[in-house]
């Protein structure tokens, strides 16, 4: 059952039906009520009638010819019905009245027409900000590992950090998300099943069956394997979400290995993600790079969540690493040293180097792990999910 309730505020009758298909189709919300007028006055009776329903979003439509009368719709049902979210659907060629909607009590302003992903990705946002401070619970942490550019090794600082975290935490899932999963080559694993075979089965998902998609290493690291061929069918990113919220229910920590996939499925995992991790080269075309993925999966809302790890790294005369972390927009979180023949040797055998004993790649990424869960107190934190668990 979707989590999400909302009422929609359409005067025009067919965007109305619009917004009320793609709402349902994102999942993870309802549409429990819909009005073709926009409330005028505190008594205004679709006031009383939408408070009845105690939706947890209110989306209302802005239409060319009804800008003044959305904006004090805004207003009043901000005032009204505090606590439901209000989301405008409104041009985003005029920024003057994107500001308004915000000042008037809009929590997100959607572009005009839009999509099934940008509400899910909406939904998402506000359903993670929903986190109750006192109440723990074990549901896991996301690391999404993405490559600047192709070839910068994501890959491989995805699996070994996970080898990492489930050395000193356990419980750990490694999912590869790349159109062409590398990851379990990386383990000399061979899966009987992928991501492919989980999110098709998806209205039947639950741990037990989970468990059985996924290939165990030998080290207590479970794999969600990728495609061993590259598929034209893609899930939509409502699927991601359902899957995920399964797995943060299973497992203490998960890494994804996103390689250089940028679509909306990523995009949505990111908005999930605790840290997502940018791997880049001390290098100009890198780096560079790094700046425009970091913008565009930022733009879906994580982009404060977003940090470098400089891979292969070795000191570069003339590398200012503060300007580029004001360029990028996005801080240097780990350095990890270049040693390119011992991984190369590690990846041809299927025994990453996390296994090799130690060695100044192996403690820079067991310290990464460290780092990256120092904050946690016996691997509880505060809970999220996109759906009600039972």
């Amino acid at each position: 059952m979707p989590e999400l309730s909302v009422a929609v505020f359409a005067t025009d009758q067919d965007q109305r039906a619009v917004l009320q298909v793609l709402v349902d189709g994102t999942s993870v919300a309802q549409t429990v009520c819909s009005s073709p007028t926009m409330p005028l006055a505190a008594t205004d009776p679709v006031i009383r009638r939408t408070r009845g329903f105690a939706p947890d979003v209110i989306l209302i439509d802005i239409a060319s010819d009804g800008v003044t009368a959305a904006l004090r719709a805004v207003e009043l049902l901000h005032q009204e019905l505090p606590d439901a979210a209000l989301f405008a659907i409104g041009p985003m060629t005029q920024p003057q009245l994107i500001v308004s909607a915000m000042r008037a009590g809009v929590r997100e302003y959607i572009e005009r027409p839009t999509t099934t992903t940008d509400l899910l990705e909406a939904f998402v946002r506000l359903t993670a900000t929903r986190r109750k401070p006192g109440r723990e619970s074990s549901r896991g942490k996301v690391f999404t590992i993405v490559n600047a550019k192709g070839g910068s090794g994501a890959t491989t600082v995805a699996v070994n950090l996970a080898l990492a975290l489930q050395s000193i935490h356990h419980a750990t899932a490694l999912v590869d998300l790349a159109p062409l999963g590398h990851c379990a080559l990386h383990l000399n694993l061979k899966p009987a099943f992928t991501i492919s075979d989980a999110l098709t089965n998806l209205h039947r998902l639950d741990s037990s069956l989970l468990d059985s998609f996924m290939a165990h290493h030998d080290r207590g690291l479970q794999v969600l394997a990728g495609p061993s061929i590259p598929t034209a069918i893609e899930p939509s990113a409502s699927d991601f979400a359902r899957l995920f919220d399964t797995m943060v229910g299973h497992f203490h920590y998960i890494v994804v290995d996103a390689s250089s996939r940028l679509d909306s499925a990523t995009r949505l995992v990111s908005n999930l993600s605790e840290k997502i991790l940018l791997i880049a080269h001390a290098d100009v075309a890198s780096l560079w790079s790094a700046g425009r993925v970091a913008q565009y999966l930022g733009d879906s809302g994580s982009r404060d969540r977003f940090a470098l790890v400089l891979n292969r790294y070795r000191k570069v005369a003339g590398f200012n690493e503060a300007e580029t972390e004001a360029a990028i927009g996005a801080p240097v979180l780990w350095r990890i040293p270049n040693q390119y023949f011992a991984v190369s040797a590690a990846i041809d055998r299927g025994v990453p180097v996390m296994q090799q004993g130690a060695s100044d790649i192996s403690r820079s990424i067991s310290g990464l792990a460290e780092y990256l869960t120092k904050d946690d107190l016996e691997v509880k934190r505060t809970a999220w999910s996109l759906f009600k668990t039972v």
